[in-house]
This record gives structure tokens, sequence and C-alpha cells, in this order.
């Protein structure tokens, strides 16, 4: 078991590891085939290497993320630290409002991710939904019943939005944002880190690896798998032109990863910044978990480094993955 770094979650006060592992692909849905046995195999190595944060949400594969993971933790639920979010299911995207507009329903749902997970309790609940819609109120009343009921250790919100963030955080209770940050995208730097840190707010990073670029892996002439999102990259020329134009940036990193893999050196990056808390890069297999781990356990980049990630996308800068 690595001696992985261990940080406090905001005002949760909870414990986790610097890094964490995402649990979006293995619901099978999105990001391509997946196995249900390599992806408990995948999450018990975790364990073993000594992660004990792990992030869902009752939309991945339609609750199949959180199933897996109720399967997994089985007879050891006290060594997982475990993150889920609830908003999507049901929205109407014609109005532009989610179908929890009342605190019962929100109770509702979050049980039911509590049954497939099957525990008692989540250390922490997120709004899901990225912007401010009219049932905002709900799922903060919601969030804060079911943290008096002992069903929720804290509860948080998933969004790169500002205004919402400080909204949702109107009375100073919200534990934790989840955001996506990484090399390619700097711009939670500008406004929402500082916000974070003065209000006590942890960060989980989603999307250190920028779904996938950041490995140095894909190519102008990659090909995604049906039901794998990223074929928009090669096949809708907007997404194409900022696809290719990301692809030069990796180029530029490439050399700064001596002794390391580029991934290794995005995760770094990500975990680096005073803000964040956990980074939470998804991962399908045991070899792709394993590089991720590396990366918490290597020294801290140098001025130097830094002054070369800078230049390559200055502080505050580059541009939102989606889904951010």
């Amino acid at each position: 078991m690595a001696d992985i770094e261990k940080r406090v979650l905001g005002k949760s006060g909870i414990e986790v590891t610097k890094i964490g592992v995402g649990l979006w692909a293995i619901g099978g849905t999105e990001w391509g085939e997946t196995d249900d046995q390599e992806s408990l195999d995948m999450i018990s190595a975790a364990l073993e290497m000594g992660i004990n944060f792990f992030d869902t949400a009752d939309i991945y594969g339609d609750g199949h993320s959180e199933t897996l993971l109720g399967r997994a933790m089985k007879g050891r639920r006290d060594r997982f630290i475990v993150a889920s979010k609830i908003g999507w299911k049901g929205f109407d995207d014609e109005k532009g409002v989610s179908a929890y507009d009342t605190v019962d329903k929100l109770v509702a749902g979050v049980e039911s991710s509590l049954d497939r997970l099957q525990t008692d309790h989540l250390d922490l609940i997120q709004c899901h939904i990225d912007f401010k819609e009219p049932n905002m109120a709900v799922f903060v009343e919601g969030f804060q019943k079911l943290q008096a009921q002992g069903k929720v250790r804290a509860y948080g919100v998933s969004t790169s939005d500002f205004a919402y963030l400080q909204d949702f955080n109107a009375d100073n209770k919200t534990a934790t944002l989840q955001i996506d940050y990484s090399i390619l995208n700097r711009t939670p730097e500008a406004e929402i880190f500082p916000y974070t840190l003065a209000h006590n707010i942890g960060v989980l990073a989603r999307g250190p690896l920028a779904m996938g670029i950041l490995t140095g892996k894909f190519s102008a002439d990659s090909e995604f798998g049906e039901g794998d999102f990223r074929r928009n990259w090669i096949e809708n020329p907007d997404e194409n032109r900022i696809y290719l134009n990301d692809l030069g940036k990796v180029e530029k990193l490439k050399p700064l990863a001596e002794g390391r893999s580029l991934a290794q050196l995005a995760i770094q990056f990500v975990m680096q910044h005073p803000a964040v808390t956990v980074a939470i890069p998804g991962a399908k297999r045991i070899s792709q978990l394993k590089e991720n781990v590396k990366a918490a356990l290597l020294p801290d980049l140098t001025a130097d480094e830094m002054a070369a990630i800078d230049a390559i996308t200055p502080p505050g800068g580059g541009r939102k993955i989606w889904p951010a």
C-alpha cells in the first residue's frame, strides 16, 4: 500500500487521499466498452494502493456505476470515502428545470443511490447540475435535511459557474466544489479557486487528463468507438479545430515529462494547486490506475517546470473541456 498524502475536504472535516478515482467510465455507456469484473478489480486495486476516495453519480450508466461500487464495498464500507451526484435524471431540457421540485423527491432520489450503493450513508452528495436552475434551493434544503438525518456527511456542487457557486453557498455551508481543471483548462484559477480557499470549500478536480488528451496518446487520426462521446472531436468541425489546438499544446508539454508519463505530469500539476483537495482522474483498468497513482508519489513540479507550463497555458487561461 502506497503512503498517499491525505487532505481535509473543506469544512466537511473528512480526510481524503489527494488522488481518488472517478467512476464515470465504468458505467459503461459513454466511454466505450467496459467489463464489470475488470471495473471491480480496478476498485479493489485502488483500495490496496492506498486510495480512499471514489466519485460516482446516479446517471453514470443509469446507476450502474453506483451499483458496481456498492458491490466492491461489500464487507469493507469503512475503507471507502464515497461521493455521488444527483440532478440530471428526468431533467426537462426544454424548460431548463430539474425533476427535483420538492425536498421529498430529492431525498427519495438520494435514497435510491444509497440502495444501489448498498450503504446507509454517503460521505458526500453533490448537485450534478452545473448551472442555476429554478430548483436550486430544493437541493440545498434537501441536502441539509439528509445531513441532519445522518444519510450524508457533507454536500457540495459540481460547476464551473462562479455566480452559481456563490449562490449555492449563500449560507456558507457548502463543503465541496467539483470542477473541471487541468493544464488545458486553468480558468478556475482566476476567481473560483480564491473563493474556495477563502470559504474553506474543498475542491474535487475532475478532468485532470482533459478527457484523455493529456495522456499524449491521441493524434489527429485517433478513432473512438461507438458510444464514445469523443467521436465528436473528430466528426464535428468546430470541436475538431479545438481538439487539434489541444494536441499542439500536448506536443509542447511532452519534453517536460522526462522521467514520468505525460499523464503523471498533468495529474501532478492539478494536485499541486493549493485550492485542490483531491484529483479524480477516471480509470477503467488497473493499468491506468497504476499510472495515476504514481503521480501522487512524485515530488512537486519545480518552479522551472511550472514556468514552462505557464508559457503553454497561462494562469487562469485555457478553455473549458466538455462537460465543464
